[in-house]
């Protein structure tokens, strides 16, 4: 079986994404999590180039790692400089780690107008870098870089940056797709052609420019790479790097590389899910594999396959890569999702067939006034408590008014400042009729205060409850301000979320509903009825 090496640079790479800037902390968690993965080699960053950098390699001398190598960056040295006087090497030495990545020019145009020197001398500056760290007792890596732009240019040149890195002991060649614009076929070529040029392991590391960073990724491993480069969710500069939550299970599923267990493999989407939250990002919900729509199903058609056999309209079983199938429930749906996604939430519907049909028939009457109910599992599972007889809500709307109107203060204040919104609620909980009202910095937020001011008395434990987020779609834009209005808000309670959704005409109902909604369904799944 052909043995495949994972090199992760997310701490590195990843991080020259935009708006990203990890912590040392934050490194030293991902770190962690990553050995826990089974990453053969971290990428730890550049310590010539910053002092967090520096922080962490500090810092990471200290870490048990089960799997993982952490790897120093950095580049090839000066021209007109020897290696040992070269300070950016130097500090690689002082790193402190054993296995340094140097990146060094393979394209001939690269190196007349990018580096300003002589073909010549940028081969004697591979040679030497390689030479020195290996002086050292280090593991040598080449980033190759821009190898494939520079191969369709003058192929002859970028294959004797290899040979003079090969000549001198480096470990690994790594060809690098540095502005991502190859194509699978071109990476295959090149790779098969340096492959027959030296005898020392080759590596891949692509960029997304063309959206074909993992494509390329697995065509080189398919002509003979055995290294692979890469980021955690593809994070990187520009379109980003090669995701190695795709190209990891894809190795090991689709091409039977054994490049990590079956147990770190099934931690794939929690680590995923890890560096978005540390990165301060959203996890894209349609990733491959690890995204929490990787696995949903909401045509009816495909539901009724699933149900029968759970290959139908599946590449893989969801929880190897510690993800899970998920049923949609909308207007394109059918019974079976019906019954499957309340068997999800733990009501089992399959023996209450007219049951079935009204909630289907509900579900199509509201997603026609401009409800939905994919990302809005909370108020979906309010509609099957309600479809049964005996639910009796914690608490029911009866009225609310909001007011907005625009005071006059003094001119140094904020425009935002002079409106003035106010929310009267009515409520009624048990037998009683509880009339609030609440101002808040808009009509939304002085609805939430004046319906939680109403129900706090009798529900205290509302009060972890907080509104996270807050979104509204327009429907039907060509009918102007009487256009369908979808309301999305996302709750939590500090150690779980769900999501609610309100339609109507007028966007201030539609708020109240999917409000409402997040606070029943935290009472309804925490007993508070």
């Amino acid at each position: 079986m052909v043995k495949v090496e994972l090199y992760d640079t997310t701490l590195r790479d990843g991080a020259q994404s935009e708006g990203i800037s990890f912590s040392v902390v934050d490194k030293l968690h991902i770190a962690q999590r990553l050995d826990g993965l089974g990453i053969h080699y971290i990428e730890g960053g550049w310590p010539g180039s910053n002092p967090k950098d520096a922080e962490f390699f500090e810092k990471a001398r200290g870490m048990k790692l089960k799997n993982t190598r952490i790897a120093v960056f950095g580049s090839t040295r000066r021209r007109g400089l020897k290696a040992e006087e070269d300070n950016n090497l130097t500090m690689l030495v002082k790193a402190g780690v054993k296995v340094a990545t140097i990146v060094g020019k393979s394209s001939d145009l690269q190196v007349i107008n990018v580096l300003k020197t002589t073909l010549e001398e940028n081969l004697s500056m591979i040679a030497d870098s390689v030479r020195y760290l290996k002086s050292k007792g280090m593991k040598v890596f080449l980033d190759a870089e821009h190898f494939f732009d520079g191969f369709k240019h003058n192929p002859d040149y970028s294959l004797k940056t290899l040979e003079v890195a090969a000549e001198v002991g480096v470990d690994c060649l790594v060809l690098c797709d540095t502005n991502g614009g190859a194509l699978p076929d071109e990476v295959t070529r090149a790779v098969k052609k340096a492959a027959k040029t030296t005898g020392v392991p080759l590596g891949i590391h692509c960029h997304n420019d063309g959206g074909l960073a993992v494509a390329n990724t697995l065509a080189a491993v398919a002509a003979g790479a055995t290294q692979v480069q890469g980021t955690i969710n593809g994070l990187g500069e520009r379109c980003g790097n090669a995701d190695l939550c795709t190209i990891i299970p894809a190795l090991k599923l689709k091409m039977g590389i054994d490049c990590v267990s079956d147990e770190q493999l099934a931690s794939l989407t929690e680590v995923s899910h890890y560096v978005s939250e540390l990165a301060n990002l959203i996890p894209d919900p349609f990733a491959p594999y690890i995204g929490t729509s990787a696995f949903s199903h909401k045509a009816g058609y495909h539901m009724d396959g699933i149900t029968k056999w759970p290959d139908a309209y599946q590449h893989i079983d969801p929880a190897k890569v510690g993800n899970r199938q998920r049923t949609v429930v909308s207007d394109q749906s059918g019974k079976r999702n019906i019954i499957s996604k309340a068997k999800e939430l733990g009501i089992d519907l399959s023996n209450a067939e007219k049951e079935v049909k009204d909630l289907l028939e509900r579900v199509k009457q509201l997603e026609s006034r401009g409800f939905q109910y994919d990302n809005a599992e909370a108020s979906f599972e309010l509609l099957l408590h309600r479809a049964k007889p005996d639910y009796k809500p914690p608490f029911e709307l009866v009225d609310f008014m909001v007011v907005v109107e625009s005071r006059r203060r003094p001119s140094t204040r904020k425009a935002a400042e002079e409106m003035l919104s106010e929310a009267m609620v009515k409520v009624k909980v048990g037998g009683e009729i509880i009339h609030t009202a609440a101002e808040g910095d808009g009509p939304v937020n002085a609805l939430d205060l004046a319906m939680r001011k109403a129900l706090l008395q009798y529900y205290p434990g509302l009060k972890q409850v907080k509104l996270v987020d807050y979104k509204v779609r327009i429907l039907e834009e060509s009918t102007g301000t009487e256009s369908q209005v979808r309301v999305l808000i996302e709750s939590s309670d500090g150690v779980n979320g769900w999501r609610t959704v309100g339609g109507s005409t007028n966007i201030i109902e539609a708020s109240w509903l999917a409000l409402a909604d997040g606070l029943e369904w935290w009472l309804v799944k925490n007993n508070k009825k």
